[in-house]
């Protein structure tokens, strides 16, 4: 048998969160829970107590939690009802975090930049959520974003969730139609939308199918417009600029809607290849533990160090990026093209702003392996210490050209998920080594199995 590509030091395992975990799961169950597979057995055998650990590990901020299963509840998926005894908000436990430390940096193909401390992004979805509820805004109304990938995007999601609103993104390079294909099932009360955006080097101007949007949204009662590509967007009536809607409500304090732990977050969509999309609701103390466990012990996520993945607001990719904040993590955010700068524009970002975790679709891993860009030539990457490929499997070639060509020393952690879940079935493990063409391991609490054509399981152990 080969040997592993990377394997994790002693040191690397005895500090790895994954352990601590463990550790505590041990002195719960009694148990030798050493082996990764034993850990993963235990977490699916024992569902309520595993899901009970992970909240006391994340250190979740909420009321109860209470039991993860009532006495008597289905243990049946779906049925299945967790910690009814809880309430929560999901933007609160992404704001446990105060200061002035860098909590978003953001960049954009068109050279615009710039960082969010803590208490600037406190202070942002303090004052939007303030303008949300003075619109009428109450818990279950849902709040759209057709915004790229910036800051703006980031306050806007956590204010709707400090409401107790539902929040649906897409990208603003979505036609009108794709936009309410969308949007159009979900009636928004208030729609945050940008004047355009960046890509391949232009600027797109999207003000005119902004206007054909909210013609289509009878039950709209405001757009808030994020100025992108223009200082000074003509405005059509009943739009107002972000500043100027969040301008009133300055110095307004965080104020937070708890509420049960299944209470919807997020409207997210299948694809459309099959019809019009289909709506998928997430519910805020599910996602919330879900990207809590992934982060904390499949990434090994901590506090300062900075997260990046490459996405837009329309995909799921986005709203686990997002939950990295819940780690005290930073976030790192960019819009724009993919390979600008023949692929560079990622490895400028990693490198300058130390990046910890590169997030990135096995597709751009292709991309770059097949113009031969080899960025441990140009980049230290001195911090990096993960790559997370998804989107599609990554070909054992693409293993074989992260450590030749990227960095030698990191976690290569080939992770695969989905919309319909919003998080994982498949990550990465910190304490396990890596294998050409593998996935590490299943996702912890995730009961997961391959097929054959017969229907059969088919597992090594």
């Amino acid at each position: 048998m080969s040997a592993p590509l990377w394997q994790p030091t002693a040191e690397l395992t005895s500090r790895a969160q994954w352990t601590e975990f463990r550790r505590r799961a041990e002195q719960q169950t009694g148990r030798d829970l050493s082996d990764p597979i034993a850990l993963y057995r235990w977490s699916i055998d024992e569902p309520a107590a595993f899901w009970e650990l992970v909240w006391s590990f994340a250190q979740l901020r909420g009321d109860g939690p209470g039991p993860a299963l009532a006495r008597g509840a289905a243990r049946t998926m779906p049925g299945t009802r967790w910690f009814t005894e809880a309430r929560l908000n999901f933007a609160e436990n992404l704001l446990r975090k105060s200061g002035g430390e860098p909590a978003l940096i953001f960049r954009a193909e068109s050279q615009c930049e710039g960082t969010w401390s803590w208490d600037e992004l406190a202070r942002a979805v303090a004052a939007c959520s303030a303008f949300l509820r003075e619109r009428g805004v109450r818990p279950g109304d849902r709040v759209a974003g057709w915004l790229p990938n910036g800051p703006h995007a980031i306050a806007a999601m956590l204010a709707s969730a400090s409401a107790g609103a539902v929040w649906s993104s897409c990208s603003p390079d979505f036609g009108a139609r794709g936009v309410l294909d969308r949007f159009g099932q979900i009636e928004p009360a208030v729609l945050f939308a940008a004047d355009g955006y960046f890509y391949n080097g232009r600027a797109h101007h999207v003000l005119a199918r902004l206007d054909e949007v909210r013609a289509a949204l009878p039950g709209l009662r405001e757009t808030v417009l994020v100025p992108w590509v223009s200082p000074d967007p003509v405005l059509a009536r009943g739009v107002r600029r972000w500043d100027d809607a969040l301008a009133p409500h300055a110095g307004a304090p965080l104020a937070f809607e708890r509420l049960p732990f299944d209470h919807p977050l997020y409207v997210l969509y299948s694809s459309g290849t099959t019809g019009p999309p289909k709506c998928i609701v997430h519910g805020a103390g599910g996602t919330l533990l879900q990207h809590q466990k992934e982060h904390l012990l499949h990434v090994d996520l901590r506090e300062r160090e900075r997260l990046f993945y490459f996405t837009t607001c329309g995909w799921m990719m986005w709203n686990w990026l997002a939950s990295g904040l819940a780690s005290r993590a930073r976030l790192l955010l960019y819009d724009g093209t993919p390979v600008l700068r023949q692929g560079r524009i990622r490895w400028d970002l990693a490198d300058e702003e130390r990046m910890t975790h590169f997030g990135t679709s096995a597709k751009y891993i292709d991309a770059i392996k097949k113009i031969a860009l080899v960025p441990r030539q140009n980049y230290a990457l001195s911090s990096l210490r993960a790559i997370l490929s998804t989107g599609s499997p990554l070909a054992p070639e693409g293993f074989d050209y992260v450590y030749e060509c990227v960095k030698e020393d990191v976690c290569l952690s080939s992770i695969s998920g989905g919309t319909d879940i919003v998080s994982c079935f498949a990550l990465g493990c910190p304490t396990r080594p890596v294998w050409r063409g593998e996935l590490q391991c299943r996702g912890l609490g995730m009961k997961v199995d391959v097929y054959d054509e017969n229907g059969k399981p088919v597992r090594r152990q």
